[in-house]
């Protein structure tokens, strides 16, 4: 169900296992990469973290050249952009990760080509799903309904040994397994409120520092709710972002958008939209809550899974999403590939696709509630969070101006490195007993790059 990333990655890994996999998409495939209406976040800006890179390289060979060759920019982290946290501009040290920041569309469209390839796949577009087949204990196939023969028409039962939910945040499968006599789904919610726009500039050069200068961002935090900059996409355009807190939601009016950037704390991007040509109306989006749900819990019948946002949805801030999707489908493969096991149930391998996104539901989880105003029912903030907060802000407090300890928190925030990672002793002694570094009072330019 979804024919997104992570319903085609997930196509891709059962292909090797089934006669026959079929892809249940609402939408008809766009030409060329372009959004669609079933990625509602697809006119906003989208990054590939390096776990996400990793995991969609070893799931398909090559994919990272294709990519880079087709034009999706590959930015250093701090070397290329001018960044604030806390506070802070950081340091603009070498790069110790790289992110791809190109369209959604394109990066799609490119794992869309190489998985749909393959002959025991099979695309029903302009299809919805509309309940499942099967009784509280299993689930045996999915109702579907040709989209273009109206409400009530065009319906037929496929059959299915495994149906697996990639339908994305708005999946109704919790709906549909009670429909089928099985318990509630639990899920734990943590929102913010934090809504953002985004808009596509055209401006010559880079983000006015110089031409190596290839972007901007600033990230929110408690104490700098606004947040947003400009990340450079694979025509040489930039996507430009705002964003703010419940009750304080960036405009999507023409000059009320470019009137917001004023409240990033450092005229940088208002003055470089100054010059830069529009070339979109700003675009809103609201949905940005974390959303977990249990599937792995007594009650789910088997023959059900569920993968990338239609079990976990992070806050999109965070830039998870897509690294989560190719993330879970190796973690899929390999619980499918384990040699000399029993043969895996639908309930191990949901742990096991849980287990998957579990350090991106720590980092945007925990960091949202943080945040002025947060709700939900997985809001508050325990004992445990208070003492991981403690550290954590200390991390963050020396990131900006220190190489060791900025590099280990890249590694953790980009899925590159367990958590584990900002423990390692050296990070540890400079967390504990070290001083935050100075850092610029203005942003550097890339002929200031930090050798430290």
């Amino acid at each position: 169900m979804g024919g997104s990333l992570a319903g085609l990655l997930a196509a891709h890994v059962l292909a090797g296992h089934a006669d026959r996999v079929t892809v249940v998409e609402r939408d008809r495939f766009p030409e060329g990469g372009g959004a669609r209406p079933g990625v509602p976040q697809g006119r906003h800006p989208h990054v590939l973290l390096k776990g996400g890179q990793t995991a969609l390289e070893s799931l398909l060979p090559g994919f990272l050249a294709e990519l880079r060759a087709a034009g999706a920019p590959w930015v250093g982290l701090p070397s290329d952009m001018a960044l604030w946290q806390n506070g802070h501009w950081l340091r603009r040290f070498p790069a110790s990760t790289h992110i791809f920041t190109g369209s959604r569309g394109q990066l799609e469209e490119l794992v869309r080509r190489r998985v749909l390839a393959d002959p025991a796949i099979e695309v029903l577009e302009g299809t919805d799903v509309v309940g499942f087949l099967g009784d509280s204990a299993r689930v045996r196939g999915v109702r579907v309904r040709d989209r273009a023969e109206g409400a009530g028409a065009g319906l037929r039962d496929l059959a299915a040994d495994l149906v697996v939910d990639a339908s994305g945040a708005g999946t109704k499968a919790p709906q549909w397994l009670t429909e089928l006599g099985a318990g509630a789904v639990h899920e734990e919610t943590i929102d913010t409120g934090l809504a953002y726009a985004s808009r596509i500039y055209r401006g010559e050069g880079g983000i006015q520092l110089d031409a190596d200068t290839v972007g901007y961002y600033v990230y929110p935090s408690p104490e700098q709710i606004h947040g947003g900059g400009a990340l450079p996409l694979e025509d040489g355009t930039h996507l430009v972002i705002v964003s703010g807190l419940r009750g304080d939601e960036p405009p999507t009016g023409d000059e009320e958008f470019v009137a917001y950037t004023k409240r990033l704390g450092h005229p940088l991007l208002d003055r470089w939209l100054a010059e830069a040509e529009p070339l979109t109306p700003p675009f809103g989006f609201r949905r940005t809550s974390n959303v977990r749900r249990r599937y792995d819990l007594p009650g789910t019948p088997a023959g059900f899974l569920a993968t990338g946002d239609a079990l976990c949805t992070f806050n999109p801030i965070y830039g998870q999403g897509m690294a989560i999707a190719a993330m879970s489908a190796v973690a899929l493969r390999d619980a499918l590939a384990g040699t000399g096991r029993r043969t895996p149930t639908t309930r191990r391998v949901q742990r096991v696709l849980l287990a998957a996104s579990r350090q991106a539901w720590d980092i945007s989880a925990g960091a949202d509630r943080q945040m002025p105003g947060a709700v939900g029912t997985a809001a508050a903030i325990r004992p445990a969070d208070r003492v991981s907060g403690w550290y954590l802000r200390r991390v963050t407090d020396r990131s900006p101006g220190d190489p060791v300890v900025g590099r280990a928190f890249r590694a953790v925030l980009t899925l590159a490195e367990p958590v584990t990672a900002l423990f390692a002793p050296p990070v540890l002694r400079a967390v504990l007993f070290g001083a935050p570094a100075p850092t610029p009072a203005q942003p550097q330019s890339s002929r200031e790059l930090d050798r430290a």
